[in-house]
């Protein structure tokens, strides 16, 4: 039996002395360990900025929802094709009667006769045409529902439609592709051979962008000259105050045709939180693939690093070995340099993850929104990856001998 030697025992490494090693190590070579532990800080920075912006962005999708979609119902006239149109004539009305409704018209696309184009004269060879214009019927609440701003002049109003008035609004689009830039001279349009006096000319919508490439008919007038809708039924667009939207849906059917509700079909928006929650996985899902892929890169740079170091210093660890040192404390020297560049990288890429989302919001005019769980397991994050990352070179490192190392 080998006795160990009076006044000698077994060697020991202090936390602090621990500590102490592994700031050294990282400091002997700061543009080495910066370079190393920037995988990390895109990593987490990546992590933070995408739950941070995803957050961010769910509440202005809330917003913007609320504002339009929320405020949304659709009809649709789904009667048998032998039937008469499902919306009455005074379907604007009614349903501007009922509590909650802001807005609604009826509309259809109307399908031109075989050679028919909209033109800006008489005669199509001559004149400006627009061959990508859709003609379409609307009632008088139709523009105002869409929420239709005008570049020149005006909306139909009920007097053009319930007197079959031959008047017409230009999209912004099919306005230019005709020629028409003003309604001061009263021009007109042309569909085969019948003159339309524009009164308006659409800016903008905030629904139903299709209107700015079409021409729009007031609703009595189409019906006079090209009957009722055939090959597409109409459509019936509601706009409710915040909240009605479900409650417009259930009433709508029988307000306008009590006495077969079925001919009509209402189309609410769906649960905004339903919505909200959607977006917000896709978009989660899809950047936290890129900050694990970050954090993966940071790993292996760490390792590797680690690695090279381990190798570069055989010799220290050699002469370690020979004054005591065990092999469980060069694998814990390692390990603590690695830890420490990953619990810096987690620290430096909260904080840049955190500016980030600032800054974004910022610029956008949205409210950040930071998650505190988030920022606070961030360090962590780092550490983990840190301390996983150094686990093969630490023990690589302690399984050096201690005669061959002196060697080198």
């Amino acid at each position: 039996m080998t006795h160990r030697p009076a006044g000698t025992g077994r060697s020991r490494l202090a936390v602090r002395d621990l500590l102490a090693e592994a700031v050294a190590g990282i400091l002997q070579r700061p543009a080495r360990s910066s370079l190393t532990a920037l995988g990390t800080v895109l990593g987490v920075g990546s992590l933070i900025t995408v739950l941070g912006l995803t957050s961010t962005a769910a509440s202005q999708i809330d917003a913007r929802f609320d504002e339009l979609t929320a405020t949304e119902v659709t009809l649709e006239d789904v009667a048998p094709r032998t039937t008469a149109l499902a919306f009455p004539a005074d379907a604007d009305t009614r349903m501007e009667g009922l509590n909650g409704v802001t807005a609604a018209g009826v509309s259809w696309r109307i399908r031109l006769a075989p050679g028919q184009r909209v033109a800006a004269g008489p005669d199509p060879a001559t004149a400006g045409t627009d061959s990508q214009a859709q003609l379409v019927a609307a009632s008088f609440g139709m523009l105002k529902a869409a929420g239709a701003s005008y570049e020149q002049g005006r909306a139909f109003d009920s007097f053009h439609d319930h007197r079959q008035e031959r008047v017409a609004v230009l999209g912004a689009a099919a306005a230019r592709r005709l020629g028409i830039s003003s309604v001061q001279n009263q021009p007109a349009v042309f569909v085969g051979g019948t003159a339309f006096t524009v009164v308006g000319i659409l800016a903008d919508v905030q629904r139903r962008p299709d209107l700015l490439t079409s021409v729009i008919v007031p609703r009595g007038t189409a019906e006079h000259l090209w009957g009722q809708p055939a090959d597409e039924r109409a459509k019936m667009l509601v706009t409710t105050r915040l909240g009605a939207a479900t409650q417009i849906a259930d009433e709508a059917p029988l307000a306008l045709c009590p006495e077969h509700p079925e001919y009509l079909r209402a189309v609410a928006p769906p649960d905004p939180r339903t919505l909200r929650s959607g977006v917000k996985t896709d978009l989660g899902q899809l950047f936290l693939l890129l900050a694990g892929v970050c954090l993966f890169i940071g790993a292996v740079g760490i390792a590797n690093t680690t690695l090279v170091a381990v190798m570069e210093r055989t010799g220290e660890i050699g002469l370690r070995r020979a004054l005591g040192a065990r092999g469980r404390h060069i694998t814990a020297q390692f390990l603590a340099e690695s830890t420490a560049l990953g619990l810096l990288g987690g620290l430096v890429g909260a904080a840049i993850g955190t500016v980030t989302i600032v800054t974004v919001s910022v610029v956008k005019e949205w409210t950040p929104v930071l998650q505190p769980a988030a920022l606070a397991s961030a360090p962590l994050l780092g550490l983990a990856t840190g301390l996983l990352a150094g686990v093969y070179p630490a023990w690589r490192a302690s399984r050096i001998a201690p005669v061959e190392a002196l060697r080198r």
